[in-house]
């Protein structure tokens, strides 16, 4: 039985059951728990990087930087849904639950968008290796970011521009389906999401064909002396290596949101053939685990970044042991800089 306010003689519109609460609150400890793994997750890396583009002057990285950065404010965003989730009984408003699930579109859209302009530099580095770094300016980086957040803008706040996009509801809760239409996330899934999958998988595979063409080119230019057989498992590693980052790539991208947005077509299409509490609850949080799986598919791997990461939680160690007053700190003793390693190459 839902719990009725009383005012006036009429019930309130706004119904809260004592069963539906606590889901609602068990959902909230998820989602908070999953918002500050992404935060603790792409915060570092984001330190890390700002530091190594700062040392290396490499224009590449800041894409990294700026997925890093749009994985971050989705944690930010899905902390602010935790925190409505857990202060239940909240009675928003409709303009409210709009303006706080296209702050999440637009930051998740970052994201995805980020994913895309990490592989075209990736391609462009591959593809053109002796004009990349004539091609990839100051200036045109700076263009491409800026042009990649007015998009991302552009995608999360269209239900706010059009209000055909939205969905009034009496409901309690601010969720995608209680506020946004289904053609909304239609709309999203044609001119958003598939593109953006295929441009994925065509430049990642794209590179995976010039990496190959590039290790038969080496084996056919080896000293015939050196070409019989003993060249031929480093080989196979390497294919195997780049097979498998390509795979890890595009899988993990693929299997994080490509179950939400298809359920969410086939909710529109089919409404009584997908619950959409399965889809908000289950799918929605798989495509956010994919902002916590970033860091460590475009950053933890490379070498250079877990050895600074190390570096940095080494220091953070120090301080706190010498703001305890525990254990000896040593001064006179430094690290060395680390070389610039760059992230643009297709595997570490």
């Amino acid at each position: 039985m839902a719990d009725e306010d009383q005012a006036g003689g009429t019930a309130a519109p706004w119904c809260v059951s004592h069963d539906v609460a606590t889901a609602s609150r068990a959902m909230g400890a998820i989602l908070a728990v999953l918002a500050s793994l992404i935060l603790a997750a792409n915060v570092p890396v984001a330190i890390v990087l700002l530091c190594h583009i700062h040392r290396s002057g490499s224009k590449g990285l800041c894409f990294v930087l700026n997925l890093a950065l749009a994985d971050a404010m989705v944690g930010f965003a899905v902390m602010g849904v935790a925190a409505d989730e857990l202060s239940q009984p909240f009675y928003p408003s409709q303009n409210f639950c709009v303006l706080r699930m296209a702050f999440v579109t637009s930051s998740c859209a970052a994201s995805i968008l980020s994913l895309i302009l990490v592989a075209c530099d990736r391609h462009l580095a591959i593809r053109k290796p002796f004009h990349y770094l004539q091609l990839v300016t100051a200036l045109r980086v700076g263009l491409c970011l800026l042009g990649l957040w007015l998009l991302a803008a552009v995608l999360g706040f269209l239900p706010v521009f059009i209000p055909r996009f939205q969905r009034v509801s009496n409901h309690w809760k601010c969720s995608f389906f209680n506020v946004f239409h289904p053609s909304y996330m239609l709309t999203l899934f044609c001119l958003g999401f598939f593109p953006a999958l295929f441009l994925f998988f065509y430049l990642y595979c794209d590179m995976l064909k010039v990496a190959w063409g590039h290790e038969r080119h080496i084996q056919q230019v080896k000293p015939a002396g050196l070409a019989g057989g003993g060249p031929a498992a480093p080989r196979a590693g390497s294919d195997t290596k780049a097979m498998r980052t390509v795979a890890a790539l595009i899988g993990c991208f693929t299997a994080s949101w490509l179950p939400f947005f298809i359920a969410s077509v086939v909710q529109m299409l089919c409404p009584e053939c997908f619950p959409y509490r399965l889809i908000e609850n289950f799918l929605w949080l798989l495509g956010l685990g994919n902002s916590l799986l970033n860091p460590l598919l475009y950053s933890y791997w490379q070498r250079d970044v877990q050895l600074q990461l190390s570096q940095l939680a080494a220091a953070l160690r120090r301080r706190v042991l010498l703001h305890l007053g525990h254990g000896r700190c040593f001064p006179g003793r430094d690290t060395k800089a680390l070389p610039a390693v760059s992230c643009l190459e297709l595997q570490d």
